[in-house]
C-alpha cells in the first residue's frame, strides 16, 4: 500500500487556494476518484510523489516528454539558454533556427508563428482562417478539443467530457452559433452543416488523430482526405490541429502519415519541450495575413521566448535520428498488445485504438471506437476509474480520465512495458475478483 499523506496535505491546502486544488481540471481526478498525486520530480520514464513513490509515467506531461522526462540535452540547453537571459520581448536568433527546423520537418508549412499555448495556437488560426476568407463560422467535431477559447468550448472534449459538461458556462451564446458540431468520422454530417451554412463557412478544424475523447479509429474511414476534398470545394481553410499528434506520431505530424496537407497546422506541446509553447503556420498567401504584414492581429509577449525555443530545438532536433519512430512503433504496439491480451485473460471486454507511440484503452464491448459518442455511450468510465486507482497502487501512472491519451516516450523501454503488462495483470485481478 502507498503512502500518499503529503499529497493528501498538498490536495487539502491547494483546494483552499486554487479552484478545485489545481490549475487544470483533469488532474484533480474528478473522474475516478481518489487523491492527486503531487509530483516531486520526474527522470526518464518514471515520475516520483512527494511521498516518495514512484510510477512509470504514460501522461508524460500530457504529451510533450517525447523524449523521457529532463532528457539530458533538453535542460542543459535551458539552462544555459536562461544564463544568458529567459525573456527579451525582441527577437532573437532562436526563433529563427526553431521556426526553419519546424518548417523542415512539417510538410505543410511555409511560414510559422509561436504563441505560447495550444489554445494559443488555435485561436490564432481561427482568427486567421475568418480574416482570410471573410467568412464567420467554422465546423468543429464533437468532442475535439481545441483549447479553452470561447467559441471552441461547443461539444468539446477533454477536461470537459470528463466531467460530462460539453459546453462551459461564461462562453456567450452569440460566440457558440458561429460553431457548428458534427460528429467525427461522419462525412454526410459535414455535407449537411455545408450546404445548410453555403458559402459561410470559414474553416474546418480537426484534430486529425483525436486524442481528447480517447484516441479514435481512423483507419478505413477516409474522413480526413473527404474533408480537404469539401474544403477544396467550398472555399474553407482546412485547419489540422496537431498540438497533440503533431511530432508525436511522425517526424511531420498526422498529415505526414496520411499524406494529406491542411491548409493551416496548430502545434504545441512537443515543439517546447516540455516548456509552455504553441504554434500555427500554413501557406504563405495565408500567413502572410497576420499583422505586422497584414490586418489579422495577434501578438504575445512571450512568444518566441529563448527558453522555449531552446528546449524546442533540443527536442525537435533528436527526433530525426535514424530509427527514432520506428522504435516507438513497436514499443507501443507490444504494450497495447499485451494489455488487451491482459483484458482478455482477464474476461474484461475491451478494444483499443493507437496511431504511433499514443493510444487509448476503452473498456467497452463494442469492437471499434470511431466517435464521441461511441466513448460516451458505451465504454465503462466507473470500471475505468477501478483500473486506474489500481495501476496507481501498482506503480503506474495513467491519465485520469477514460476520454484521454495514453503516451510512450523513447526513455520507455523494454523492461517498463513488461512492468506495465504484468502491473495491468494484477489490477485487472484485483477489481474482478
Amino acid at each position: 500500500m502507498q503512502t500518499i499523506f503529503h499529497s493528501q496535505q498538498d490536495f487539502a491546502q491547494a483546494k483552499k487556494i486554487l479552484p478545485g486544488g489545481v490549475n487544470s481540471p483533469v488532474r484533480a481526478f474528478k473522474s475516478v476518484g481518489g487523491t492527486p498525486r503531487f509530483i516531486a520530480s520526474a527522470s526518464g520514464s518514471h515520475i516520483t510523489d512527494v511521498d516518495g513513490n514512484s510510477y512509470i509515467d504514460y501522461v508524460g506531461s500530457w504529451g510533450p516528454m517525447i523524449l523521457g522526462h529532463a532528457h539530458p540535452a533538453v535542460v542543459r540547453g535551458v539552462q544555459e539558454t536562461a544564463a544568458a537571459g529567459m525573456s527579451f520581448g525582441a527577437p532573437c536568433e532562436l526563433e529563427i533556427e526553431l521556426a526553419k527546423l519546424v518548417i523542415d520537418m512539417v510538410p505543410s508549412l511555409e511560414l510559422v508563428r509561436f504563441v505560447n499555448s495550444g489554445t494559443e495556437a488555435t485561436m490564432s488560426a481561427l482568427r486567421l482562417a475568418r480574416g482570410f476568407t471573410k467568412r464567420d463560422k467554422i465546423i468543429k467535431f464533437d468532442g475535439g478539443y481545441h483549447g479553452h477559447a470561447d467559441g471552441l468550448l461547443v461539444k468539446a472534449g477533454s477536461g470537459a467530457a470528463t466531467f460530462g459538461v460539453p459546453d462551459s458556462a461564461g462562453v456567450p451564446a452569440d460566440y457558440a452559433k458561429l460553431t457548428l458540431t458534427a460528429p467525427f468520422n461522419d462525412l454526410n454530417a459535414v455535407d449537411a452543416l455545408l450546404a445548410d451554412n453555403h458559402g459561410e463557412i470559414a474553416s474546418i478544424i480537426v484534430e486529425p488523430i483525436p486524442g481528447n475523447t480517447g484516441v479514435l479509429d481512423l483507419h478505413s474511414s477516409g474522413f480526413l482526405q473527404g474533408l480537404r476534398a469539401r474544403c477544396d470545394r467550398e472555399g474553407a481553410l482546412l485547419i489540422f490541429d496537431e498540438v497533440m499528434c503533431g511530432f508525436r506520431v511522425a517526424a511531420g505530424g498526422a498529415q505526414q502519415r496520411f499524406g494529406i496537407s491542411p491548409d493551416l497546422t496548430c502545434l504545441g506541446k512537443i515543439i517546447g519541450g516540455g516548456l509552455p509553447v504553441g504554434a500555427y503556420g500554413g501557406r504563405e498567401a495565408i500567413m502572410r495575413q497576420i499583422a505586422p504584414d497584414g490586418p489579422v492581429y495577434q501578438a504575445g509577449t512571450l512568444s518566441g521566448n529563448p527558453l522555449a525555443m531552446r528546449a524546442g530545438l533540443e527536442t525537435l532536433s533528436r527526433l530525426r535520428a535514424p530509427g527514432f519512430y520506428e522504435a516507438l512503433e513497436i514499443k507501443s504496439a507490444r504494450l497495447v498488445e499485451g494489455l488487451l491480451d491482459g483484458c482478455k485473460a482477464a474476461g474484461v471486454a475491451a478494444v483499443a485504438n493507437r496511431f504511433g507511440a499514443m493510444f487509448t484503452l476503452f473498456f467497452t464491448t463494442r469492437s471499434v471506437i470511431t466517435n464521441h459518442a461511441d466513448v460516451c455511450d458505451s465504454c465503462d468510465a466507473d470500471f475505468f476509474g477501478n483500473y486506474f486507482n489500481a495501476m496507481l497502487e501498482e506503480g503506474v501512472y495513467l491519465a485520469p480520465s477514460q476520454f484521454e491519451a495514453t503516451f510512450l516516450s523513447s526513455a520507455h523501454s523494454d523492461a517498463d512495458i513488461d512492468a506495465t503488462i504484468a502491473a495491468a495483470g494484477r489490477a485487472l485481478k484485483k477489481i474482478t475478483t
